[in-house]
This record gives C-alpha cells, sequence and structure tokens, in this order.
C-alpha cells in the first residue's frame, strides 16, 4: 500500500543500497551495507511522510513496548507503530525474520 520509499540497490556510485524517496525523485540515503537496514530505515521514513510530506500527528501511533501478534496470513510477529493512510489503519509488522511489511489492522490480531 506505500510508496513513498523504496529501497534499490544505489546506482550513484556507492555500495549497498540506497532508500529512493519516489515524492521527490532522488535519494534519501546511500550506501547501505544491509537491506534489511535499508528497508527498516524506508519503514521508518515511511512513519514520519506520507506522499505530500510530513505525516500528520493524529495519524500516527505508536506501540511502545512493541506487541506480539498474527497476521490473517497465520504469520506471527511483532506490531511497533499504526499509521493512518490513505483512511486506512496500517500496522508496521516486523515477522520472525525481520522483514518489514504494512498490514491493514483488520488483518492483524494480538497473541
Amino acid at each position: 500500500m506505500l510508496g513513498r520509499f523504496t529501497v534499490r540497490p544505489s546506482d550513484d556510485g556507492s555500495p549497498g543500497f540506497g532508500v529512493w524517496d519516489g515524492a521527490v525523485n532522488g535519494w534519501r540515503a546511500t550506501g547501505i551495507d544491509d537491506e534489511g537496514k535499508a528497508r527498516e530505515l524506508a519503514a521508518d521514513l515511511d512513519v514520519q511522510y506520507d506522499a505530500h510530506g510530513p505525516r500528520a500527528a493524529d495519524a500516527v501511533r505508536h506501540v511502545d513496548p512493541a506487541q506480539p501478534v498474527q497476521r490473517a496470513t497465520w504469520t506471527t510477529g511483532e506490531l511497533d507503530v499504526w499509521i493512518r493512510d490513505k483512511g486506512v489503519w496500517l500496522g508496521r509488522f516486523r515477522d520472525q525474520d525481520g522483514q518489514i511489511t504494512w498490514v491493514p489492522g483488520a488483518d492483524l490480531r494480538p497473541l
């Protein structure tokens, strides 16, 4: 659902991966040596910004400490933040392998 920040191999001459900002059509960060770290940075930026600029304060809810949850696909992981995007609440879901995805709230259940 989200798409402003994407992880790509760096093509600006620096090694590793970078985070591309589709709203400004430029790199937000480059030279990140681990793809997982780049994906985490992209997810953190998605919490801060929507397609038009800084995300409104009432559109972000942090979960501290992170809570164990289950997706509708029977996958378990942790939820650490909610964002409202285009009128839908999405949870940042980190699975057991550390992969981060944005999941609609209706597809998450507490463990």
